[in-house]
C-alpha cells in the first residue's frame, strides 16, 4: 500500500491528499500545529516515525526567511530514507523577470526576487537522486480565484500594458503530481496553455458574474502591499511542453476561461 508523507498540508497539498486517499493511498501530513489527524511539524518523533513508514514524500512548504525549513529539520533523514519517490512544490518565480518572454525548465534561475525559493529549489533537486520538482505559477481554484476577489470587492486592474502571467488550476497541479508518480525524476513546469494579464482575467470574471470591472489604476492608486507589488515586478510566460511530453500530462483547464467557468458552475 503506497504511503505519502506530505510536509505542509495547505490548499494545493490538501487537494492532492484528498485525491490520493480516494485512490487507496495512506496519506500522513504535517502542519505547524497538530490536529484532525495531522502531525505538528516540530514533533520530530512523530514526523520521523511517519517518514519510516512512507514510500513517497512531498514538500509543499515554502522557504522561511532565507532557508527551507523541511530540509533544515529533516534533510538528513530524507536523504537516508528508503523512498520510492520524492517531490517538491516550487515556484516559477525562480526564473525571475523575463520581460514577457517564454521560459522552460532549462532557463536560468535565482536572478529574481525569489532568491530563497530558488535556493530551496536547488537544495531539493540535490537532496536525493529521485526528486521531482514542480515549478508552479499563480495557483487558483475553488475558493481562491478572481471570482472570489470580484465578489469580495478586492479585485483590481492595474495600468501595466504588456504585463502577463502564467497560472494553473489547483486540480491540474494534482493531476501533474499524480502523473509524475510513474515518471522520471526532474523539473517540471505545471502551467496552463495561455498566459494572460491580470486585467484580462479580472474582466472575464466580471463578465461571468455580470458586474462592472474595477477601474484601471496605477500601483500607487491601488494601494497594493509590497508582496503584491512584487508580483507585478516580473513579467514572463511559462512553457509546459516538458510536462506534456514526459509526464503525458494535459491540463484539464488549459486557460483561465475554462478554469473560471468550471469554478462558477460548481
Amino acid at each position: 500500500m503506497p504511503h505519502m508523507l506530505i510536509f505542509g498540508l495547505g490548499y494545493t497539498a490538501g487537494r492532492l491528499a484528498e485525491r490520493l486517499r480516494g485512490e487507496g493511498w495512506t496519506v500522513t501530513a504535517t502542519r505547524r500545529e497538530a490536529g484532525d489527524g495531522v502531525i505538528a511539524f516540530d514533533d520530530t518523533e512523530a514526523v520521523t516515525g511517519a517518514m519510516e513508514g512512507a514510500s513517497h514524500i512531498l514538500s509543499s512548504v515554502p522557504p522561511a526567511g532565507d532557508s527551507d525549513p523541511v530540509l533544515d529539520s529533516y534533510g538528513d533523514a530524507i536523504a537516508a530514507a528508503s523512498l520510492a519517490w520524492t517531490g517538491y512544490l516550487s515556484s516559477t518565480g525562480v526564473y525571475g523577470d523575463t520581460g514577457g518572454a517564454w521560459v522552460d525548465e532549462t532557463a536560468p534561475t535565482g536572478g529574481g526576487r525569489r532568491r530563497a525559493r530558488a535556493e530551496a529549489d536547488a537544495r531539493w533537486r540535490s537532496a536525493r537522486d529521485n526528486v521531482r520538482v514542480f515549478r508552479l505559477p499563480g495557483i487558483y481554484g475553488p475558493g481562491r480565484s478572481a471570482l472570489n476577489r470580484i465578489a469580495s470587492g478586492t479585485a483590481h486592474r492595474i495600468d501595466m500594458p504588456g504585463q502577463v502571467f502564467s497560472r494553473v488550476h489547483v486540480d491540474d497541479i494534482v493531476s501533474g503530481v499524480i502523473a509524475a508518480l510513474q515518471s522520471p525524476p526532474g523539473v517540471y513546469n505545471l502551467a496552463d496553455d495561455e498566459p494572460a494579464s491580470h486585467n484580462v482575467v479580472t474582466e472575464y470574471g466580471c463578465r461571468l458574474l455580470g458586474v462592472e470591472p474595477p477601474p484601471i489604476q496605477t500601483l500607487d492608486e491601488a494601494g497594493l502591499s509590497e508582496a503584491a507589488r512584487g508580483f507585478y515586478a516580473e513579467n514572463r510566460r511559462v512553457a509546459n511542453g516538458k510536462a506534456k511530453r514526459v509526464l503525458g500530462w494535459q491540463p484539464r483547464y488549459p486557460d483561465y476561461r475554462a478554469g473560471l467557468r468550471a469554478i462558477l458552475e460548481h
